[in-house]
């Protein structure tokens, strides 16, 4: 395939990812999907090797191709309109949030690709609403689904659906988004029996080979661009809100020629909260950070893989056994992760390295009833500052790194929600000072018109992004909760808490770090 055909190509199979999330945005229940997008989708070949995918959240993607696996391991042989879905952490997810429908696509009774999506889904279950709580164990954390075919041959197993959607405080909207996710899959099979119709089974199948040896190439490309050699780094985690002490997270990067061996040998052993990052996690967020190294128009395929060895000690944070709280592992260890791979990488290629960003999803969640008796649960995370880039500075009150998602609009959360939003601001000041300033945080304080039960999970509250080559450091996040009378409290960077109708809770998030010594 030539290189004109092979980018139309590559552009056509990434385009059925996206209309696959498009018809999940457009028919889920939930804000969480409908308005903040917290899914992703993707294709991938007939073996389970991923081949394209959307532009959607980056710790889901790079770790989707484990639960392709994870699917087929457990599941195969598949029949056509079948749906496996999964959410354990330890057989293919990240946390359990995360539903994980596949679906392999037949054309004249052969095997010719997968389809995939992933989705945060608001409430799963578990000790606190939304599902993201201070854990020590999976187990409190909602309910755990292996590999399951949740479709057979085009016909829904409504018994584990109805089992499924009853272990969230919010049936409904589960039962909703999991029905949405679960159909867009026929999307990917009209496109892709398109496509063959279009190309025949052999050219699809040499093109999505094509896809693969071309992630190959620009990644070894990558690799080749940075100077031979060993670098290291170590970053630290605030704490995994069970025990107060720092979570070190150490990577040893080793290159030769056009390949890395990436070591995390010195990171914390796994923790007892829920700051553990299932192995997944981990390898999605490497690949993030190498990835910000090429262009926009980086491949996304199971190429980009082979050139990368990798240890990552079984039984450390970033590796855990079972049954490791992971809650958070998912959306703030990732984070760190790449804050730790940037930090190594600046030793070889400092002018190509921005700043620290906030570093945090700024996690929180919130549930109760209603005044009518009915039961809501919301999950949302926070942007912050972007780290500033050596010729610019960087962006205000943004989503960054191993985070996409858009925020709920505030129209939207006050309808559905017994909330008044009181401030939306930019948290001006916040970010580093330097030639180029860092981005700054965000303000949201949110006031409960009925009791509610809140969870937070986030970072950067001890340890501020840093600056780089001479730039300041990024202003720390803080979370405050004001009662009736305007009584302020501080409140820990993790941990759930019941609170009375007419609180507000206020989360400042971190600004980005400066980059360069201001003029």
């Amino acid at each position: 395939m030539d290189a004109i055909s092979l980018e139309v190509f590559r552009h056509r199979c990434a385009a059925i990812a996206e209309e696959m999330g498009a018809a999940l945005e457009r028919s889920a229940f939930s804000s969480n999907i409908q308005e903040r997008r917290d899914y992703s989708c993707a294709l991938f070949d007939h073996t389970g090797a991923l081949v394209a995918q959307a532009a959607h959240i980056p710790v889901h993607l790079g770790a989707m191709p484990r639960s392709v696996e994870a699917a087929i391991a457990y599941c195969a042989p598949f029949s056509d309109g079948d749906v496996v879905l999964l959410n354990d952490p330890f057989a293919g997810g990240t946390h359990l949030p995360d539903f994980t429908s596949v679906a392999p696509i037949f054309v004249a009774g052969t095997l010719v690709a997968y389809s995939a999506t992933r989705a945060h889904h608001a409430d799963v279950g578990g000790m606190t609403p939304g599902s993201m709580p201070l854990s020590r164990s999976l187990y409190q954390e909602g309910i755990i689904i292996p590999p399951i075919k949740l479709i057979a041959a085009g016909q829904r197993n409504d018994a584990v659906f109805a089992l499924i959607v009853r272990n969230s405080r919010t049936s409904d909207e589960r039962s909703g988004d999991l029905a949405a996710q679960l159909a867009c899959h026929q999307i990917a099979t009209a496109r892709v029996h398109e496509l063959v119709a279009k190309m025949g089974p052999i050219a699809l199948t040499n093109g999505f080979a094509a896809l693969i040896a071309y992630g190959e190439q620009r990644m070894r490309q990558i690799i080749q661009a940075i100077p031979d050699g060993q670098y290291q780094a170590t970053e630290y985690l605030d704490n995994d809100g069970v025990d107060t002490s720092p979570l070190a997270i150490h990577v040893t990067l080793t290159i030769r020629a056009d390949s890395m061996h990436i070591d995390f040998t010195g990171s914390a052993s796994q923790c007892r909260g829920p700051l553990n990052a299932p192995q997944a996690v981990t390898e999605s967020a490497v690949l993030y950070a190498l990835r910000l190294l090429d262009g926009d128009d980086m491949p996304a395929s199971a190429g980009v893989y082979r050139p990368l060895t990798w240890n990552i000690p079984v039984g450390s944070i970033l590796n855990p056994l079972p049954p490791a709280a992971v809650a958070g592992g998912n959306v703030e260890t990732s984070q760190r992760v790449v804050d730790t791979m940037l930090s190594a990488l600046a030793q070889a290629i400092p002018m190509r390295i921005p700043a620290q960003s906030a570093g945090t999803m700024n996690n929180w969640t919130m549930g109760g009833m209603r005044n009518d008796n009915t039961p809501f649960a919301y999950y949302e995370t926070l942007g912050g500052g972007m780290g500033a880039r050596p010729t610019a500075d960087g962006l205000d009150a943004v989503q960054t790194h191993m985070t996409n998602t858009r925020n709920t609009p505030v129209e939207a959360f006050e309808r559905l929600y017994p909330v008044r939003v009181t401030q939306l601001a930019v948290r001006r000041g916040s970010g580093g000072d330097g030639a180029s300033h860092g981005g700054a945080g965000l303000q949201k304080s949110i006031q409960f018109l009925v009791p509610v039960t809140i969870t937070l999970l986030t970072e950067r509250r001890e340890f501020a992004p840093q600056g780089t080559h001479g730039g300041g450091a990024g202003a720390s996040g803080q979370n405050l909760l004001s009662d009736s009378e305007g009584i302020v409290t501080p409140l820990p960077s993790k941990g759930s808490f019941d609170v009375p109708a007419q609180s507000t809770l206020h989360i400042l998030t971190p600004g980005g770090g400066g980059y360069g010594e201001s003029a």
